[in-house]
């Protein structure tokens, strides 16, 4: 299997597609384009406006409606709408949301939306990680910083309760695995996956674990995009 990005990185990303892949098999395609180096910056921004919708296409509108927008610039992300209801929506990049042969493609648009409890914890990874990635950090290069951040607790701990919506059905996750079906990812810090009964025989909940960053996720798949239709 090729090396995963560590911990938040990706998500997992690789391992996690592979998963998806099983319970939705039309998602994984192969790779079929190499990007070995990072691209013009600006080709990895988008206009306010479409990236503010996108953003909000991660959750029902019932959630995304109330929520803060960050969008990307030229060193991170910056708040465009103020939310009134904790969950803050943003559109990951390549650098935080896509399988190691994407970690330089700038097509990588992911829709996510975090309630208060990962805007506190696991939303403050992947901005650090997207500001390195917007610096032309290398993979290999974040994949030694995180872990030193982690022990010297620049980065924090997943609190309790941390969750994330990813219903879009707008993004693009690379060309590794363009389209992700609708899920919902849970974060922990150091949990059991027996405590879910993640990943037993007709199990609707995938488990991942990373012991570096002392990162548990929980992800189940839904039957519905933000919009209310089902995938085909």
């Amino acid at each position: 299997m090729p090396k995963t990005k560590s911990g938040a990185l990706a998500l997992q990303c690789f391992t996690l597609l592979l998963v998806l892949a099983t319970v939705c098999p039309a998602v994984a395609q192969s790779a079929t384009t190499a990007y070995n180096k990072m691209a013009p910056i600006e080709q990895y921004l988008m206009q306010p406006e479409a990236e503010i919708a996108l953003a909000r296409s991660a959750a029902p509108p019932s959630v995304s409606g109330d929520a803060e927008i960050l969008v990307l610039r030229l060193h991170g992300f910056e708040t465009a709408v103020k939310g009134t209801n904790g969950f803050v929506c943003i559109v990951g990049r390549s650098w935080t949301s896509a399988a190691d042969p994407d970690f330089w493609n700038p097509k990588v648009r992911v829709p996510m939306c975090v309630n208060a409890a990962a805007a506190h914890s696991y939303l403050v990874h992947i901005e650090k990680l997207t500001e390195m990635g917007l610096a032309g950090r290398t993979l290999a290069q974040m994949n030694q910083a995180i872990p030193a951040a982690i022990a010297h607790k620049d980065l924090p701990p997943m609190e309790p309760g941390a969750m994330c919506y990813m219903l879009s059905k707008q993004g693009y996750g690379g060309d590794s695995s363009p389209h992700w079906p609708p899920h919902l990812m849970f974060f922990f810090s150091d949990t059991d996956l027996a405590s879910w009964g993640a990943n037993l025989p007709g199990s609707p909940v995938v488990g991942l674990t990373d012991p570096v960053e002392h990162l548990t996720q929980f992800v189940v798949v839904v039957q519905r995009w933000s919009d209310g239709t089902k995938p085909h």
